[in-house]
């Protein structure tokens, strides 16, 4: 149909004033939403009563498994509803933008990595502040001017392609290099010449938790694939990783398989070829299981099929990785016999436990935490000693202690070093420290690490010496004594209501260190809060007891660990429990959703980010299987009633008082996680809702952030990461009622 001008200028008009009209009404709700968030009105998702399953007796309602199907149209539609909820809450007002702009303004500054040498040239990422991705620069000297050498912002219009993996070969001639698209655990490996700064046309894929590790002779490299691949967005179990070799130039279909174990589909496998380049070490796992296998590549020169593996170590529920060799002795990281670590030597050609012998002892205090053999004879060691980094040097034939490198109070968060070179490269950070590169030459030892530059804000007016750092030690409740250091601004107020972010994680033995996040200085800066970071158990502060004395049966210390933070934190006039909010990822989501559920009396707000919340189904997707050895097997009855006192989606309660109404949640996912599918998220959220519609108690809005063309965490767009985190305080800011002025 054709239109005269005066035509096309009506319906123009009549189109805006429908917008307008439109806007009004959505900002009126809104408005109406955020003042009385009882009146919240949730997306209606089916609740499917048939689904019930008989588990160990226990008859167990799953009325949301439809939810499962991330590609129905439902789940389609469910997803989309509750975005358009969060949206119209968040975004409601001009409170987001101006939270949006002022992180922006301070995540703009420049944040470098540690070099690493690699044959003629050394290599670094760096991120001149906002750009989606960090790029790799190169020197052939630490005194040149640093070049481009790969971008992977150039890779994709909206930064979600990134890089994951990379592997130098011995030589340094040659890049093998991962790429993940929209956060996917999947990536494509490609291979890159390093002098003219082409690829090869080679191309692997159906890859992902892969290690990388080249033959000493230059050509080509050991990967880990599975059968098939994905997108993910998949929420299949990953099955029947197997070992390959790829020689480059040759197209992946002609790659040698090396390794598998068919009857074990769920082992995950990793290859590290030592050092010397004679040795191949495989490890398979399985759950808190590590089989550790060898070979001579000696005698497998060139790679042209299956080698014969010899199984040297499998002790269950210990660890051990692979440091360092000299001639048929390597040298293992493991705490068989030491809960904090020690350093043993096992002889390829003479391996039984009772030829083992220690190189560097256990420390009783302190938890050797990694180890990296640099200048032919020396071993650096980081330890964590009550929640900090120390870095010791040793010798690598006798495991005497050569010096301790001087540190300030953070953690070493970059470390880079080589068998070959002398010299080492540290990067330190902290609460209120970006982060400060060192270089130390072992040609030189007597002298001092070397200060080579650091991340510096651009953030007008600050000065870390007006904030404070305390490290807190309280009990649990049977007693345990435990960590948490409480970061804030020094303020002379009267008061004791500050807005309190309490943030852990509690598991997968992985300790949460002091690190740097813009977001909780923004929190600090602008909203005048409190950060506390509680070193809960189930992590590896202390070593192996530390994270024994938080998983499986004994999960539940985890959640009493965090809620006795927030109870101290109130019992020290530190805030009020009403000005607590709760954040925790992944493992931390977890803790989030088991917290609010047993104790949401001590919480005003939560966030719960990519969490794993079915407790009874998580090993049934993509690589869920692999966390067993932390939360214990639902198939098994012991564990199955540990985990069903403490699941999330299947402990929500109406609640029957205000006092116990849950705290503001906002539940955060990306829709290609396939690490912890949203499908946790997604259940947990149609639960709560549930549970809480028409509720007169239920005051605190309940909502559901699920984010395009984003993984689980890593490699994720600078442009996103600051969205979500504009999301998070922009929720925290109205929920928590924050008075300060933006």
């Amino acid at each position: 149909m054709e239109f005269d001008q005066f035509g096309f200028d009506f319906q123009l008009k009549s189109i805006k004033m429908k917008f307008v009209l439109t806007q009004c009404f959505l900002v009126v709700l809104a408005v109406k939403l955020t003042t009385a968030h009882n009146n919240i009105t949730y997306p209606q998702a089916r609740r499917d009563e048939s689904i019930v399953d008989d588990l160990h007796g226990y008859k167990v309602a799953d009325p949301y498994r439809w939810l499962e199907n991330s590609n129905s149209e439902e789940t389609k539609q469910f997803v989309g509803d509750e975005n358009k909820l969060s949206q119209l809450f968040l975004e409601n007002d001009n409170t987001w933008q101006k939270i949006n702009k002022k992180l922006t303004s301070m995540w703009d500054y420049p944040k470098y990595t540690t070099p690493q040498r690699y044959g003629k040239y050394y290599y670094s990422f760096r991120n001149t502040g906002l750009q989606n991705q960090a790029v790799i620069y190169r020197q052939s000297s630490m005194t040149d001017e640093p070049t481009v050498f790969l971008d992977p912002n150039a890779l994709s219009s909206d930064g979600t392609a990134s890089l994951d993996r990379m592997a130098f070969s011995e030589d340094g001639s040659l890049l093998a290099y991962g790429l993940s698209e929209s956060g996917s655990d999947w990536i494509k490996i490609k291979f890159r010449d390093v002098e003219t700064g082409k690829d090869y046309p080679d191309l692997l894929q159906q890859v992902k938790l892969t290690s990388l590790t080249w033959t000493h002779d230059n050509k080509g490299l050991l990967y880990c694939r599975f059968d098939q691949g994905g997108n993910g967005s998949e929420t299949d179990s990953s099955k029947n990783q197997k070992l390959y070799y790829h020689l480059v130039g040759e197209p992946q279909e002609n790659d040698v398989l090396v390794a598998e174990f068919p009857e074990n589909p769920l082992w995950l496998i990793s290859a590290q070829i030592t050092y010397c380049g004679k040795y191949l070490i495989v490890t398979a796992s399985f759950s808190s299981n590590q089989y550790l296998y060898f070979a001579d590549l000696e005698k497998n020169d060139p790679v042209t099929g299956k080698i014969q593996l010899t199984q040297f170590i499998f002790k269950p529920d210990v660890e051990f990785y692979y440091v360092a060799n000299i001639g048929s002795k390597a040298v293992f990281r493991t705490n068989e016999n030491a809960t904090n670590y020690r350093l043993v030597v096992i002889d390829f050609e003479n391996f039984a436990q009772e030829h083992w012998t220690t190189l560097v002892e256990e420390d009783q205090n302190d938890m050797l935490r990694w180890a990296q053999v640099v200048n032919k004879d020396k071993i650096v060691v980081s330890y964590i000693h009550d929640v900090k980094s120390v870095l010791r040097v040793y010798s690598l034939q006798s495991g005497a202690l050569i010096r301790t490198l001087p540190l300030e109070i953070g953690q070493v968060v970059g470390f880079t070093g080589h068998y070959k070179y002398s010299e080492i490269f540290y990067k330190m950070i902290s609460f209120l420290t970006p982060g400060t590169v060192y270089r130390y030459d072992f040609a030189k030892p007597n002298a001092e690490p070397e200060y080579l530059y650091e991340d510096k804000l651009n953030l007008e007016g600050f000065d870390k010496k007006n904030f404070k750092i305390e490290q807190k030690f309280y009990p649990s409740r049977d007693g345990t004594i435990i960590p948490m250091y409480i970061i804030q601004k020094k303020l002379n107020l009267l008061n004791s209501s500050r807005p309190t972010v309490l943030f852990g994680y509690g598991g997968l033995n992985f300790p949460l260190m002091p690190s740097f996040r813009i977001h909780f200085l923004f929190f600090m800066n602008e909203f005048d809060g409190i950060v506390a970071i509680a070193n809960i158990r189930g992590g590896s502060e202390y070593g192996k007891k530390w994270h024994d004395g938080g998983r499986l049966l004994n999960k539940q210390n985890v959640f009493d660990d965090f809620q006795a933070a927030a109870m101290y934190l109130v019992e020290h006039k530190y805030t009020v429990h009403e000005k607590i909010a709760i954040k925790g990822a992944s493992n931390g989501g977890l803790l989030v959703g088991a917290c609010i559920t047993q104790r949401p009396e001590l919480f005003g707000a939560a966030v719960a980010q990519v969490g794993v919340l079915d407790m009874l189904r998580y090993h049934k997707f993509t690589i869920g299987h692999a966390w067993i050895s932390d939360f214990g097997n639902p198939d098994e009855k012991i564990h199955f009633e540990n985990l069903y006192k403490y699941s999330p989606l299947h402990n929500v309660r109406s609640p029957n008082s205000t006092a116990n109404q849950f705290p503001s949640t906002l539940i955060q996912t990306g829709d290609h996680d396939n690490r912890v599918s949203p499908l946790h998220s997604l259940k947990f959220t149609a639960e709560l809702q549930y549970k809480v519609k028409n509720n007169q108690f239920q005051k605190n809005p309940i909502l559901l952030r699920v984010y395009n063309k984003a993984g689980h965490g890593e490699g994720k767009p600078t442009s996103k990461e600051i969205d979500e985190e504009t999301d998070v305080y922009t929720f925290l800011y109205k929920t928590l009622n924050i008075k300060t002025e933006l």
